[in-house]
């Protein structure tokens, strides 16, 4: 044979040979492979020939193949089985020629079953045992080997598997395990086990495992073969996190953020599972320790007992701890990063960017070996930073990071490198002083883990200046990225950098190991090579040929030399990063660079089809606004000034203000039709395109309307941010020029204005709902709308914030709120409870921060735009933490922030306040206080607010919890240093209570926790700051985390115990309702000042008073002691020396300018004093400090000119009764005279002479005498003339007119009639009568009502005046023309003329002058000398008698002088003294205690009276009504005997003592006679009691009584007088006194009551403003509008 013939036939032999050998081990081969859809195989092996491959038989079964499963393992592979010993035979071989080494017969079996995950536990496969078993033609003898029965995989992981078996019965010595893959054996381990563990397999690939038996004969058995597959790194990992179910259906938010146990358990990490969920609690709450996680096992220190301590084993300290329980942070949140949807990414790269960690920029996946950009994750993380350009002007920029131009500076790694670039990263972007770990590095805690799938993670964070040169690093800001692993294994992160970055810092050792990466990289960035002198692999002639390849400077190499520190190689570094951001022009937004990243393959996150259609959609939107404010006009019209005045009129439908005189229902009706024209006028706007894109948008698939309404959040605060910022800029411009009032007016309404949010289109969506149902049930456009509310409510339910008050209009649109929460109800019932937390607090004072930092949530917090009105947030509660809570769901309620800036200038903004913080507080459950340490009391101002509204709302019918959070108190002793200042808050809380209880008259109300629930010692919270250092760099403070979380902690119980009290969402719904109409018909009172002011305002209105009282009585004292002394100036009682009347009076008035002064000073000492005490809020009154002043000044010129008056008409009544008493002692000396000669006549004729002569004789001597005496006839005054000339004084400078119009009618034919004023033209009388017609107040109604007061009070002064029966004096037509001028100046709004001010004033002054004739004339009447003498004949005639029978007049003189001088004396003087005592007792009573509490108690009288007619009286004429009701006050507190016999009794009982003293201070003095007596013992009684001097006259004519006698008599006289006066007192009428008492007790309670008189021209309500000087008149509470003269 030829060469080619043999060798051909040597091919055809080796064919044969290799398809024999192949159809033989086919069925092992196939076996081996392990198929990628049957990973978890078992098997007996049998003749390969005989077993066809398509399938399996058991016993003549079919069994079909297992589907593929994942199993569970440790991160690291277990050495051994498991501590057996496993000896290794082979790992060389080919795996077939081993398993044809094998005995192999019987079946090839498999079992159907198979456990998840291939746990321990699972149900075992059938083998070849069984088979034997349940076969009767099976084999018996002992020394055949059966195979291994029930195998199963007990643990899989990422590079091991491990197996277990029964054992088989019979002798067995060891079992052998194979594991081969693809065909390969890959190794062999042999047991005496029955279990193995093979380590060091790859990861993902799939293994076939035989198991054979070996007894001790050497007999092998036949194998049994399970199939398995290693778990990649990601798997591997994800299962060993308890991640492996959120692969495939990703995290979301809401799992995230519910309420669950461990929300408030402090509990370690016990498991490896829980991982990354303790790492999503404290992120979710910002903590910066968040990185810090690590299971119990390893984290917890070991304790010794005390015999352990004394041994020694130095192998325990250096034994390491079990990597497989501990995780690198990185792979921790890269695991997180790629089990979550891209909303889960955004909150956890926004909380990291706070936390200052960085944040993935690339995110690996290592099984794909893709990495993905994570633009969407950033969109979210918005930055403020202030560069050197506006370093001297204070701005700031504040914009989306991922839109910001910034050079990026990026770190890698070439090979292994002995500098940890991450620690030196740190130490770059820290200050000395300030250290932060933003990126993890070997020496964190867990951070020495060898990472497992974050290789290739590509980091980014992002160094912010403050603009403070001296503690900024870098002048201007810059990204800084880090890549994570070698660059060698990962060029497409590399490349990207190289593209994208400023500069590319390449950290090495070896640089020759992959430089040529450098050289291949198409880079846009500076290479800098960053390496370590002193590492053992550095080459510094390898590094000079690197750096001239890459064409490389001395300034692109940094080397950390022997002789350098960190300090100084961080610093060498930074100086270049300096030099390389000024001077690079390559900036890049991140937007920018996904372009680069398509470029490249890699994956941009927010490329995905729904993220892409949610954009598309918000783009539509956001492309249409140019102008902010012409955009909510155009396209939102339904929430502008229509909206605004819907507000205005429903409010006004609960409180009828401006009802006026109208019928009340009838004014209804007409609100109810401005509301359906409102509305219908709503109805007529199209819907716009802007609101159609939006309802369309939000109506699409869950995930593309998500993304949508994120991506327009973002877009509207872009706009809202660009615009403010611009507007910032102009305000700033014009406020340097003063003069730009206005424009910087315009501006600043712009900033209020052009806020635009996602709020904006659901308040616009809201209204178009409720408009809606105005519309026809039938009408296409209604019924096309009632899907709104659910779709509304099914955002509710996914974490949307809805809007509950609309911030703008001060309203809740009831309806669309109800149906919203009606449709989530339906949604979730019968799952339906809630339990409400609210915060509360002034603006700026960090309470959404709060909220967001303990729920995890996401209320804006940007200074662009803050919180307007409410916002409500649904949390859901963890099924096992319900029956805790006894809820489904958390309600979080969001407010702005209360006394606001850009409101406080609008007249309403009080109302606003006080209406959001009592509907929130009395939504929630408990309400969290958020008091920032320079606000505490702006917050107190609306805590006392919320008391006072909850006290007037009887729908309020459940007590509230409370809790006080104080915002930046950083001091670890501040919960027990503020002790004290929590009990000072619990009284200033108390004292809130009962101060809005005083007002309210519900005074049971002692304490706050009547009101609310609040414990001081747990109700209070003591939160530091949020930074931890300068932002913008500084990241949160871990101090603020841990306390938020501890007050969260505290809630949640708090609530857990109310929880029995949680409603269902439907009674929410209804409690929204009953409480905001409760608001509505809330008046709000308090427009100036809180309860507390007004509650220290009426404190020192009540001080006041008083003051004023005790001046005024202290002066009318002074003043009745004068006239007392001008009455008996120039008698025997006068105690002065002056013989003028003149002289005396300018002492009088000296003295009394001596008295006023001193009251003066002291009521302004007082009012001083009073404002340096601490106790009663002086402080918040001291703006009312200089009116009071004022008023004190006031009040003393008004008491100055009164006293003047009154001394001055006493003392010319005095001097015009001079001649008059003159005459009369001259006729009385005259008869004295006569009747002397008369007895001595007829005691020298000795006769003795009866009664009777004596009678006759007297009679003779008396008509003898009276016609010797001249008597002549009075002059009489002419009142009227008087009173004229008086009249033309005062009008004398209004002008001729005025004196033309006074002649024109005599004052006698004047107030004849009653006064009736006019209209002066037709028209005006046209009107009038139209105005009567329909019962409307017109001008000519208000004059006739002012003039009928004023005649009324005028006709009250001519009265007292003619009561007192005295001598006219023009003072008194003086002080009524005063009156009038005074009630005109003060009525100055009604419109008067020339004409009516003299017809008045001659009205008045006619009638007064005709009653002060009568007066005058009867005064002249009672004092004409001849009738006065014909009074004192028959005490003439008794006292000629008993001398003549020289009887003793002791007695009966004494009883004459009581009875005719003391006794009047002393009843004037009691009458003097009674008026201010009454009216001290009158002021004991509260409703005298201040004007509004006046007010308060006849509006109370006027309900509980229910009089008709007494209700007219007092609308139609307050002050007519006033008077007539302090009268019956005062009638029916003294009309008892009792009442005002202690009174009586006191002032008798005064002068009783009085009177005696002075009896004995005369019998002292040992006077010669008894005229000197008397004349002693009225002088002592001359500044106390007016003697009359005819009385006492009379008395001393003819006394011839014995001194010491009467003394005597006279002091039992003076006593038994006071018993008798007392008993006449008891039978006099209160009414009769009342007539007698100098001081109307009524006219000084009508003056303290009445104020200024003033009165609301719209209501007619009068001013409550203390004193008299005020220069602002207020009301606390205003009647319906119309009861004044205006609407």
């Amino acid at each position: 044979m030829d060469d080619l013939t043999l060798i051909s036939i040597c091919m055809v032999c080796i064919a044969l040979l290799l398809i024999g050998l192949f159809k033989f081990c086919k069925p092992l081969h196939r076996t081996c492979q392990n198929p990628e859809e049957s990973p978890t195989e078992i098997a007996v092996i049998s003749d390969p020939l005989l077993n066809p491959p398509e399938s399996e038989t058991l016993n003549g079964e079919t069994r079909e193949k297992p589907s593929s499963t994942s199993a569970e393992s440790d991160d690291k592979p277990k050495d051994g089985t498991d501590g057996e010993e496993t000896s290794c035979i082979n790992t060389q071989h080919n795996c077939d020629d081993k398993v044809s080494a094998l005995p192999m017969e019987g079946p090839s079996t498999e079992d159907k079953s198979e456990a998840p995950n291939g746990e321990r536990g699972e149900k075992p496969a059938s083998t070849s045992a069984e088979s034997d078993v349940n076969n009767p033609n099976a084999a018996t003898d002992d020394k055949e080997a059966v195979p291994p029965m029930t195998i199963q995989v007990s643990e899989v992981s990422n590079e091991s598997l491990s197996l277990q078996w029964e054992k088989p019965s019979g002798e067995v010595e060891s079992f052998i395990v194979t594991c081969c893959s693809d065909g390969e054996l890959v190794q062999e381990l042999k047991t005496e086990t029955n279990s193995v563990t093979f380590n060091s397999l790859r990861p993902g690939v799939s293994y076939s495992l035989h198991v054979s038996t070996q007894l001790r004969n050497g007999t092998i058995s036949k194998s049994a073969i399970i199939s398995a597959k290693t778990k990649t790194k990601l798997e591997s990992l994800l299962v060993d996190l308890g991640l492996e179910n959120y692969m495939g259906k990703k995290l979301s938010l809401s799992k995230i953020l519910q309420i669950e146990g461990k929300t408030i358990t402090d509990h370690l990490v016990e498991c490896k599972s829980e991982l990354p969920w303790y790492f999503l609690k404290k992120l979710m709450m910002v903590n910066v320790t968040s990185r810090n996680v690590k299971c119990t096992s390893e984290s917890k220190s070991v304790c010794h007992d005390a015999s352990d301590t004394l041994r020694l084993d130095l192998s325990d300290l250096v034994s390491t701890t079990n990597a497989s329980e501990i995780f690198n942070p990185l792979d921790i949140i890269t695991a997180l990063f790629l089990c979550s949807d891209g909303f889960v990414h955004q909150e956890l790269a926004l909380k990291m960017s706070m936390c200052q960690f960085s944040v993935p920029l690339l995110l690996p996946n290592c099984d794909t070996q893709q990495c993905t950009l994570m633009l969407w994750a950033m969109r979210d993380i918005v930055k403020k930073y202030r560069p050197p350009a506006l370093a001297e002007s204070k701005g700031f920029i504040e914009e989306r990071i991922v839109l910001s131009e910034l050079p990026m500076i990026s770190f890698v790694r070439l090979g292994e490198c002995s500098l940890s670039k991450s620690e030196i990263l740190n130490k770059l972007l820290s200050n000395s002083e300030q250290y932060h770990d933003t990126f993890v590095h070997h020496d964190m805690e867990c951070g020495d883990i060898q990472r497992r799938i974050s290789n290739g993670l590509t980091e980014m964070t992002w160094y912010l200046p403050c603009g403070n040169k001296n503690m900024d690093i870098f002048s201007e800001p810059v990204a800084i990225a880090n890549l994570r692993g070698d660059i060698a294994s990962f060029e497409t992160q590399f490349s990207f950098l190289c593209q994208t970055s400023a500069a590319v810092f390449v950290f090495f050792d070896d640089p020759t190991l992959g430089f040529r990466l450098l050289t291949q990289q198409n880079c846009k960035a500076q290479i800098f090579l960053v390496g370590n002198h002193q590492s053992k692999t550095f080459s510094l002639n390898a590094l000079e040929k690197v750096a001239t390849e890459l064409c490389l400077t001395n300034s692109n190499i940094i080397l950390k030399t022997r002789s350098m520190n960190d300090a100084d190689f961080v610093k060498s570094l930074r100086k270049t990063i300096r030099c390389v951001v000024e001077s690079s022009n390559k900036k890049n937004t991140l937007e920018q660079m996904a372009d680069v990243a398509h470029e490249l393959g890699i994956m941009v996150d927010e490329y995905s089809s729904e993220c892409q259609a949610g954009k598309q959609n918000a783009d539509a939107i956001i492309a249409e606004i140019q102008d902010t404010l012409q955009y909510k006009e155009d396209q939102l019209p339904l929430q502008g000034q229509i909206w605004k005045e819907l507000t205005s009129v429903e409010k006004e439908e609960f409180r009828l203000q401006k009802v006026g005189s109208q019928n009340i229902e009838n004014y209804k009706s007409d609100l109810q039709v401005q509301i359906k024209e409102l509305r219908k006028k709503q109805n007529s706007y199209d819907m716009s395109k802007a609101m159609t894109c939006f309802i369309n948008a939000i109506s699409s698939q869950e995930t593309e309307r998500r993304y949508f309404l994120k991506w327009l959040r973002m877009n509207l605060d872009n706009l809202s941010r660009i615009k403010l910022s611009d507007l910032r800029d102009l305000y700033k411009e014009k406020c340097k020029d003063s003069e730009n009032k206005q424009e910087i007016k315009e501006i600043d309404e712009q900033l209020s204005s052009s806020s635009l949010g996602v709020e904006h289109f659901f308040r616009e969506m809201g209204q178009i709902y409720e408009a809606s149902l105005y519309l026809p049930e039938t009408d296409p456009s209604r019924q096309q709308l009632q899907h709104l509310p659910k779709l509304c409510a099914q955002l509710l339910l996914d974490g949307f914030p809805l809007e509950l008050v609309d911030g703008d209009a001060s309203n809740i649109p009831l309806r669309w709120v109800s149906d919203v929460l009606s449709q989530l109800n339906d949604l979730v019932s019968p799952k339906n409870k809630i339990l409400v937390v609210t915060v509360l607090g002034v603006q700026s004072t960090g309470k959404s921060t709060l909220l967001n930092t303990m729920f995890g949530v996401q209320f804006a917090v940007s200074s662009g735009r803050c919180t307007r009105g409410a916002f409500m947030l649904l949390i859901k509660v963890n099924e096992d933490f319900k029956k805790v809570l006894n809820c489904d769901f958390m309600m979080i309620i969001d407010t702005e922030g209360l006394k606001s800036p850009e409101l406080a200038q609008l007249d309403n903004s009080y109302e606003h306040d006080n209406e959001l913080a009592t509907l929130v507080v009395g939504l929630s459950d408990i309400t969290i206080i958020n008091i920032a340490m320079e606000n505490s009391t702006e917050m107190k101002d609306i805590l006392q607010i919320v008391v006072h509204a909850f006290l007037r709302m009887k729908e309020v019918g459940k007590k509230h919890q409370c809790q006080f959070v104080h915002q930046n108190v950083s001091d670890v002793s501040a919960h027990e240093k503020n002790l004290r200042d929590r009990k000072l808050l619990l009284e200033q809380l108390n004292e809130m209570t009962q101060a809005a209880a005083r007002m309210e008259k519900r005074e049971e109300n002692k304490n706050f926790t009547d009101v609310m629930e609040y414990n001081p010692d747990t109700g209070n919270c003591y939160i530091p700051g949020l930074w931890n250092g300068n932002p913008p760099m500084a990241p949160v403070n871990a101090g603020y985390s841990e306390t938020v979380y501890e007050l969260k902690k505290n809630l949640i119980q708090q609530l857990g115990k109310c929880g029995s009290t949680s409603n269902n969402i439907l009674e929410f719904r209804e409690w929204i309702t009953s409480l905001w109409n409760a608001v509505k018909h809330e008046n709000f009172i308090f427009s100036f000042r809180n309860s507390l002011v007004a509650d220290a305002y009426m404190r020192l209105c009540t001080e006041y008073n008083q003051w004023e009282w005790e001046f005024k009585k202290e002066m009318y004292t002074w003043v009745i002691k004068a006239e007392t002394r001008i009455s008996n100036f120039g008698t025997v009682a006068a105690t002065s020396e002056l013989s003028d009347v003149g002289e005396f009076i300018v002492q009088l008035k000296s003295e009394a300018i001596m008295e006023l002064s001193k009251w003066e000073a002291a009521l302004l000492v007082n009012l001083s004093q009073y404002f340096k005490k601490t106790e009663g809020h002086v402080y918040l009154v001291e703006g009312y400090r200089e009116e009071f002043s004022n008023s004190v000044k006031c009040l003393r010129r008004e008491i100055e000119n009164s006293v003047f008056n009154q001394l001055t008409a006493a003392a010319d009544i005095k001097q015009g009764m001079k001649e008059l008493i003159k005459i009369k002692e001259n006729h009385t000396k005259e008869i004295e005279k006569a009747v002397c000669l008369l007895i001595d006549k007829c005691q020298n004729s000795k006769l003795h002479m009866a009664d009777k002569e004596l009678d006759i004789e007297f009679d003779k001597m008396w008509t003898k005498t009276l016609q010797k005496l001249s008597f002549s006839e009075q002059k009489n005054t002419d009142v009227f003339t008087s009173v004229s000339l008086c009249l033309r004084v005062n009008m004398s400078q209004r002008g001729s007119h005025a004196s033309q119009l006074l002649n024109q009618k005599n004052l006698k034919k004047c107030g004849l009639e009653p006064f009736k004023y006019t209209a002066d033209r037709s028209w005006g009388k046209i009107k009038h009568a139209f105005s009567k017609f329909f019962n409307i107040e017109d001008h000519v109604m208000a004059v006739q009502k002012m003039s009928d007061n004023i005649i009324e009070t005028c006709s009250q002064f001519v009265t007292e005046k003619t009561e007192r029966n005295n001598k006219y004096h023009d003072t008194y037509i003086q002080e009524i023309l005063h009156i009038i001028d005074k009630s005109l100046q003060s009525n100055k709004e009604i419109q008067t003329t020339i004409e009516f001010e003299v017809s008045l004033k001659q009205h008045i002054c006619g009638f007064a002058a005709t009653e002060f004739q009568v007066m005058h004339e009867n005064f002249i009447q009672e004092n004409d000398p001849y009738i006065c003498l014909k009074k004192t004949k028959e005490k003439f005639r008794a006292d000629f008698k008993d001398i003549f029978h020289e009887r003793d007049q002791c007695q009966k003189k004494a009883e004459e002088f009581t009875n005719q001088c003391l006794k009047p004396a002393v009843e004037d003087f009691v009458y003097r003294k009674m008026g201010p005592d009454i009216v001290d007792e009158m002021l004991t009573r509260e409703e005298f205690s201040t004007r509004m509490s006046f007010q308060y108690s006849t509006l109370q009288d006027l309900l509980l009276n229910k009089n008709i007619a007494d209700f007219l009286s007092y609308n139609r004429s307050y002050e007519m009504y006033v008077k007539k009701r302090i009268l019956q006050q005062i009638t029916t507190q003294f009309s008892s005997c009792s009442a005002t016999q202690k009174i009586e009794e006191r002032h008798l009982k005064s002068s009783v003592t009085s009177i005696l003293d002075a009896i004995n201070t005369a019998k002292s003095k040992n006077s010669r006679d008894l005229k000197t007596f008397v004349e002693d013992l009225c002088k002592e009684l001359g500044d106390k009691l007016v003697i009359s001097q005819d009385a006492l006259g009379a008395f001393m004519v003819l006394n011839n009584a014995d001194q010491e006698q009467f003394a005597h008599w006279l002091s039992l006289s003076v006593m038994g007088m006071g018993e008798c006066l007392q008993e006449e007192l008891k039978e006099i009428p209160f009414d009769q006194k009342l007539k007698k008492l100098n001081l109307k007790p009524q006219n000084e309670l009508f003056a303290r009551v009445i104020g200024c008189g003033q009165q609301c021209p719209f209501c007619a309500v009068p001013c409550e403003a203390g004193g008299k000087a005020h220069t602002e008149h207020f009301a606390s509470l205003h009647r319906p509008q119309g009861f004044g003269q205006w609407r």
